[in-house]
């Protein structure tokens, strides 16, 4: 996400980190099947603003007539960019899946302000969106994202996608050309772009700095890129070395300390955390390389660009859905950037700062950090394509709303007829209140936790582990229900049936299958949605005030004896140690027993 990023490159240093992470905060994990432990293709994505509304977007698959056209508006704003015409048919979407399991994420990485046209029709938003409706593989998408943007004019500053299918992920940097007027005509409509498979095995990430720097020539089943990268940037004065020397990330989006301590920082944590502090990557040489993830702590902290980590890894581990969803709630705990030990943390270990992200102290600025987590989230998720299964049981949306770090994620699959009315479009907005809104719940549960976070936001970790782990156990059971449903689809003839949300009958082979993977997410998603509300309220009868009140195995507080006595076992937690120190350090002489 962002808002008018391609305005901040004008800033520089720690005041580029303010305005660009207040304005463009996404972050995205790639998995490849043979990084995961069930040979599934994943990518999350938290979708960051202060602006954006959490909800699940939901588009049935159509049929189009000749002539038929889309309206295109921004993603951000709303605003009507223009039209295109429509295709003849448009597949399911939910979320940023559709219903041949092919995923796209973002991340803005702003770029070069000169190259923004705001003359296009195309936004980045749009280009994700549309893409999902018409292509079926992340190849497609990659040339329907350039056709798009290259036809239409592209209106959005640089952006990173994450884009994968059943086979393939792959990872695509791409920046507008900025305005050229001809004979009344923009000549430089459209894009440059780099794409590049993530080899099999590895796991990426970005999060809003372009990651992709040289790139090979020559390798189409695993590069693909725009004929124009390196002329385009020659005639810019972006670079003039020879071809093979060109970085796509140095020429339109270079570095400074911000885009460092603001956003490479949140990959390498992403990287830590997954690789068990170790990086293991091929070298330019083929080489097998494994290097301390502290070895590269100077880049990820602003303080020498010099040492750039690499853009594929490979995982400690064969990765699970939890590892990644546990990644994207990462407050760079343990490491010199850990949000939770320095007094900007208050008294209960806060991992979180308010807006700005910049402050200054006699004649000095600061920044605050920016963590994978954080608080003005609008939805996220982690997207699972998996290929061993037929597409209208493998895609698999895991969604959730506001603060990843006290937020679940439920199961959506991509087949469903309908999604949980707690996600809905339309159910609230960022000025509308709405108490069936998961988006609504989740940041109540969140904010509750900021007032006592060390105490509480444990307990509501808790609950959010013992939900996901059962989901991802439950997820197998209901594969193999809806995989015999599906093969005795596969032996019935075809016949007329009525979807039960339609009015009309249609010809669906898999109806039956569609029913019970649509009942399941929407009841599993309105099932943990009612647990939320009554945690919210759990939440305030326990940590009320301050203090901690004991309760039993079934969940009813330590009483007396009698119901409404002040309960037995309330505890007072008090503050950190840190805390502690600086107040005896400001306020000791006073506060000192004596």
């Amino acid at each position: 996400m962002k808002k008018t990023a391609y305005l901040l490159l004008a800033c520089v240093a720690a005041g580029f980190f303010a305005a660009e992470t207040e304005s463009a905060a996404c972050t995205n994990i790639l998995v490849t099947k043979g990084a995961s432990a069930d040979g599934s293709n994943m990518i999350s994505y938290a979708a960051d603003s202060h602006t954006l509304f959490g909800e699940l977007y939901f588009h049935r698959a159509a049929d189009w007539p000749e002539g038929a056209m889309l309206d295109i508006s921004e993603w951000d704003t709303g605003k009507r960019l223009g039209q295109i015409p429509q295709v003849g048919h448009t597949y399911q979407t939910v979320g940023n899946m559709n219903e041949h399991q092919l995923i796209i994420g973002e991340t803005t990485f702003g770029g070069r302000p000169e190259l923004y046209d705001s003359t296009g029709i195309m936004d980045y938003g749009s280009l994700i969106y549309v893409a999902l409706q018409r292509a079926r593989t992340a190849r497609e998408a990659i040339g329907i994202i350039a056709e798009l943007a290259d036809t239409y004019g592209y209106c959005s500053s640089g952006e990173s996608f994450s884009i994968a299918d059943k086979d393939e992920v792959w990872v695509m940097d791409l920046i507008g050309k900025g305005y050229k007027e001809e004979n009344g005509e923009n000549v430089r409509k459209g894009i440059v772009y780099v794409a590049r498979r993530v080899p099999d095995g590895y796991i990426c990430a970005h999060a809003n700095q372009s990651r992709i720097s040289t790139f090979p020539l020559d390798d189409p089943e695993n590069c693909i890129y725009s004929p124009d990268v390196i002329s385009f940037a020659r005639e810019m004065g972006y670079f003039d070395g020879a071809d093979e020397d060109f970085s796509f990330c140095d020429a339109y989006n270079p570095l400074n300390f911000g885009a460092l301590r603001g956003c490479e920082a949140r990959t390498w944590s992403a990287f830590n955390i997954l690789c068990d502090g170790r990086f293991t990557f091929e070298d330019e040489d083929g080489n097998t390389v494994t290097e301390d993830a502290y070895s590269y702590i100077d880049y990820a902290m602003g303080y020498d660009a010099s040492k750039r980590f690499p853009l594929f890894v490979k995982p400690a581990r064969k990765l699970t859905v939890k590892d990644v969803a546990d990644a994207m709630r990462d407050h760079f705990e343990g490491t010199p950037m850990d949000m939770t030990t320095d007094i900007g943390a208050g008294g209960n270990a806060l991992p979180y700062r308010w807006r700005p992200m910049e402050f200054e102290y006699e004649g000095e600025t600061y920044v605050n950090e920016r963590a994978i987590a954080t608080q003005q989230t609008g939805f996220w998720f982690v997207g699972q394509s998996r290929g061993w299964l037929p597409d209208v049981i493998g895609g698999l949306l895991w969604f959730g709303t506001d603060d990843a770090a006290t937020s679940y994620l439920t199961p959506i699959y991509t087949s469903t007829y309908r999604v949980p009315e707690c996600f809905a479009e339309g159910n609230g907005d960022m000025l509308t209140y709405s108490p069936t809104s998961a988006f609504w719940i989740c940041n109540r549960v969140a904010n509750a936790c900021y007032r006592m976070y060390d105490v509480m936001a444990a307990f509501v970790r808790e609950r959010i582990d013992s939900f996901e782990n059962s989901q991802m156990e439950t997820v197998r059971m209901v594969d193999s229900q809806a995989l015999d449903l599906y093969e005795k689809a596969l032996d019935t003839p075809r016949r007329q049936i009525r979807r039960n949300d339609q009015a009309r009958k249609t010809v669906d082979p898999y109806a039956q299958v569609r029913d019970f993977l649509t009942d399941y997410s929407v009841e599993t998603a309105q099932g943990i949605f009612r647990e939320w509300t009554d945690l919210e309220v759990t939440l305030l009868i326990k940590f009320m005030d301050g203090n901690v009140k004991a309760q039993n195995p079934d969940g009813s507080f330590v009483t007396n004896g009698y119901r409404g006595d002040i309960p037995d076992g309330i505890t007072n937690p008090g503050y950190t140690e840190k805390w502690k120190e600086a107040v005896v350090r400001d306020h000791g002489d006073v506060l000192r027993c004596r």
